[in-house]
């Protein structure tokens, strides 16, 4: 088997078809994973069957967050402000230093350093690979790339909504489907949150365009921003050296550049699949292939982990930070790449 696969077929979302039904993940092995209580995600509902309510959502990850960081460096989430000034009259009393006060009997106005309007910009990859695996009824417990990028979006622009910065949004796949620059206003935000909902609702059937999307995001983020680009670096093609060009286009204007690596850690991954003929289907280009999953798996790891490795070695090289995230892990290594980024930006 080990002549049948290339690089980009290997590592292809893989929807599986047996006798005319969707392949699921290996039984038992499969239903412990899922099974498993995923405590960075810590959503107090049990089992929110109803995705509708994606700022809801957005709220129970980062207060789940928040709660679970202890003793991190970033504990509390506080808005640390750099200097005072002093209080003007007629304006909110909401910011006025009463502590200062008390000692010196004048009013001061803390003065916050995210009034420097610090801008972030998401990017979602909205091609058909983003909505692998086949999910019938999406929960929490039960997420696709496309769903679980939405959320962890939702939840990055919470965050941000609290620290008072700026976010924008753009979704793309073979072409620039929908974009908004940075802006800090409520209504700004719901706005986006609304486009990110669309994303739980919709399928796609579109190739992906990841390079030239990215070069035309590029030429529009003028002020230094942070972006984070959520896809599974799935491309039909293997034009990788332009799409590193367009990563490294974003770099552009000392922009700080997140890449948030999606994938099914159980499929994608470990290929963990029942051992009997399946007929895989490449769900952008329509190819198929009929294979026992067990013949190739172990080949099939090894490529991915190497392709893993290649990856971030080449974002080291173009000073990207790179963060491979599995789906069926929470939304942990999404919020501590924002806190980390955020102090690097600064």
């Amino acid at each position: 088997m080990s002549g049948l696969f290339c690089l980009k077929k290997l590592y292809l979302p893989l929807m599986l078809e047996a006798l005319g039904v969707r392949q699921k993940p290996k039984g038992k092995k499969s239903a412990r994973r899922r099974s498993e209580p995923k405590t960075n995600m810590s959503i107090s509902t049990k089992n929110i069957s109803d995705l509708g309510n994606l700022e809801l959502l957005a709220k129970e990850v980062v207060e789940g967050f928040i709660t679970g960081m202890h003793k991190s460096p970033f504990h509390g989430f506080s808005v640390e402000f750099a200097e005072h000034r002093l209080y003007n009259k007629g304006e909110s009393t909401r910011h006025i230093d009463w502590k200062l006060y008390a000692k010196t009997k004048k009013l001061f106005v803390k003065r916050y350093e995210e009034e420097t309007n610090l801008r972030c910009h998401l990017i979602i990859d909205n091609s058909a690979s983003m909505h692998y695996p086949f999910v019938k009824d999406l929960s929490m417990d039960n997420l696709t790339k496309i769903s679980f990028s939405a959320i962890a979006s939702a939840a990055l622009i919470e965050i941000l909504r609290r620290q008072r910065d700026a976010v924008g949004l753009c979704i793309y796949s073979d072409q620039n489907e929908y974009y908004s620059p940075s802006k800090g206003s409520d209504r700004h935000r719901r706005m986006l949150l609304a486009q990110l909902e669309s994303l739980l609702l919709e399928n796609t059937k579109t190739t992906t365009d990841t390079y030239k999307v990215l070069h035309e995001i590029a030429e529009k983020i003028h002020r230094r921003s942070l972006i984070f680009l959520f896809t599974d670096m799935f491309q039909t093609d293997k034009k990788e050296d332009e799409l590193f060009e367009a990563l490294r286009h974003l770099k552009y204007n000392k922009h700080e550049v997140v890449l948030f690596h999606t994938y099914d850690g159980t499929t994608e991954l470990d290929f963990d699949f029942e051992n009997s003929p399946k007929k895989f289907v490449d769900v952008e280009t329509g190819e198929q292939i009929d294979l026992y999953a067990s013949s190739i798996k172990k080949e099939y790891k090894n490529t991915v982990e190497k392709y893993f490795v290649d990856l971030k070695l080449k974002c080291m090289q173009y000073k990207i930070d790179y963060v491979p995230v599995d789906i069926n892990k929470g939304f942990h290594a999404i919020l501590i790449s924002y806190l980390i980024s955020r102090k690097k930006f600064s």
